[in-house]
């Protein structure tokens, strides 16, 4: 399996260059992200507990979706192909709700947009890999664990949700 090839970006957001997934993490340097959150019809977020074998954030929940864009590909196109990958989702209409620029992690240094969509009923079939178990919860519950919590969830989806609900969040809005 070859390295997934990623576009380095300046702070900006403007293409500069582009190397391998593990350089980019090595060097610190800047590239792209897509996250989608996903709703049922009550209003509850997909959320994914990453899988056990993952080395960034194992066993941890996440959003519905997190995804790299890779070289040449757009925000949007990264959010599609991820809610595919990771999810078997397909023909969910999503929207951007945002764009923010943060630090993930050491030396993991993104810039991504957000999407939020509907999802139509259709059964989810995750990737085992990517994926341990995705399940429904309201967004109370997710502020309330987020709070009680907060090493069950991956530090950026803190983030996020913070950002979400309009709390201070270790990120910058662009």
């Amino acid at each position: 399996m070859t390295d997934e090839l990623l576009d380095i970006v300046n702070e900006n957001d403007e293409i500069i260059g582009q190397a391998p997934r593990p350089v980019i993490h090595q060097r610190g340097l800047w590239h792209r992200g897509a996250h989608v959150f996903l709703f049922n019809e009550t209003g509850e977020m997909l959320i994914q507990r990453r899988s056990a074998d993952r080395a960034y954030a194992p066993s941890l929940l996440d959003c519905s979706v997190s995804e790299h864009v890779t070289a040449g590909e757009g925000y949007l196109e990264a959010a599609v192909r991820g809610m595919k990958e990771e999810l078997g989702a397909e023909g969910i209409e999503i929207r951007r709700i945002g764009k923010i620029q943060m630090e993930y992690g050491p030396n993991d240094n993104e810039i991504s947009e957000i999407y939020e969509g509907r999802l139509n009923g259709g059964n989810i079939r995750f990737d085992p890999g990517e994926i341990s178990e995705v399940k429904f919860m309201s967004l109370d519950e997710i502020r309330a664990g987020i709070k009680n919590e907060p090493a069950i969830y991956c530090a950026w989806f803190v983030e996020l949700m913070n950002w979400y609900f309009g709390q201070p969040a270790k990120l910058k809005t662009l």
